[in-house]
């Protein structure tokens, strides 16, 4: 079984319900169909039912058990004005402006509905930017109570088995810091360590990646991750982290038995910290496309209820793994209270 269809079973065995925004997509409605007819998740698609029903039906796709709002015919969107104006109060938001962003921009309605609680989460960014829907999520349904930063992480579901847990592997951050200081890359590798737990149930080994091995370079990049790893190893103790790792120290054992001897994490790591969004976002693109790996996210951590994002070069197969995860995450937030 692989690692998404285990999320996906967690999922069937605390369901949950997803709102998904962008219903002028396709893939989007190939995945609803698919989380329904495979009892993933309750889906609610936003947009006038019957241009979606017809839109759907064209291409042979049931979507008889989904549920529907259309904002302009919504019987909460009070409701709504009400909890976007409360959301933005800080920005003096009125309430006939608030109705029109909930009225003409679906990420802000999703986020909305998410954070009265008529959804459990939300999945978009198969046609919206990475920036529009994380705005959405940090502007209407905020971050989670004692969160030092809100991150990105892609869950990579690999052909090599004998590394990582079975193949599995948590990267971080691949989608919304750009330049993390060692206090924010710290925070990312004790968020991630947590994602992990609570996604595959194993325990996180984490390295934090550089160019240098335990001293074998010297470079202010090289610094800034010792020094992360110093101040996760202090305010995270419960977890294994290790740094500074190269890549192949991380998890080939061979060359960790060298290069890192007396580390418990290297060699067998199944969670990647990088040291800023480009090595990140490169390094995850280089292992879906050339190493054929799958390739789940940009998943937020640290937002108050998941909102997640998507690739827009994403497949449908993609969303589908991405409302699982939602709901995986939805699951242990309310396990947390």
């Amino acid at each position: 079984m692989s690692v998404i269809d285990e999320i996906k079973n967690k999922a069937k065995a605390n369901k949950k319900t997803v709102v998904l925004p962008e219903t002028t997509d396709m893939r989007t409605l190939t995945a609803a169909a698919e989380v329904i007819s495979e009892g993933i998740a309750d889906i609610i698609l936003v947009g006038k039912e019957d241009e979606i029903k017809a839109k759907a039906e064209a291409e042979g796709l049931n979507l008889a058990k989904a549920s529907f709002v259309d904002p302009e015919n919504c019987d909460h969107l009070n409701t709504y004005i009400e909890s976007l104006c409360e959301a933005r109060k800080s920005k003096g938001l009125l309430p006939e402006d608030a109705k029109e962003i909930l009225l003409s921009n679906p990420l802000f309605f999703g986020a909305t509905m998410v954070r009265v609680g008529d959804a459990d989460g939300m999945v978009a960014g198969a046609i919206n930017s990475s920036a529009n829907v994380l705005r959405a999520a940090l502007q209407v349904v905020k971050t989670a109570p004692g969160t030092e930063i809100v991150s990105a992480f892609m869950l990579m579901d690999t052909q090599a088995k004998d590394m990582g847990e079975n193949g599995c592997f948590v990267f971080a951050d691949c989608g919304l810091n750009q330049n993390p200081n060692p206090e924010q890359l710290a925070a990312i590798a004790s968020s991630s360590a947590k994602t992990f737990e609570q996604l595959i149930g194993a325990t996180p080994r984490v390295a934090m990646l550089s160019h240098s091995t335990c001293g074998s370079a010297k470079h202010d990049d090289v610094t800034k991750v010792v020094e992360a790893t110093n101040i996760a190893k202090e305010k995270y103790p419960q977890y294994l982290i290790c740094g500074e790792l190269q890549l192949d120290a991380a998890i080939v054992p061979e060359v960790a038995a060298s290069k890192a001897p007396r580390s418990e994490v290297a060699g067998k790591a199944n969670v990647l910290v990088f040291p800023d969004l480009d090595a990140g976002n490169i390094g995850y693109k280089l292992v879906q496309r050339l190493g054929g790996a799958q390739a789940f996210g940009p998943i937020t951590q640290g937002i108050a209820k998941p909102v997640n994002d998507l690739s827009r070069g994403c497949v449908a197969s993609d969303i589908v793994g991405a409302v699982a995860i939602t709901c995986v995450q939805a699951a242990a937030l309310e396990a947390d209270k």
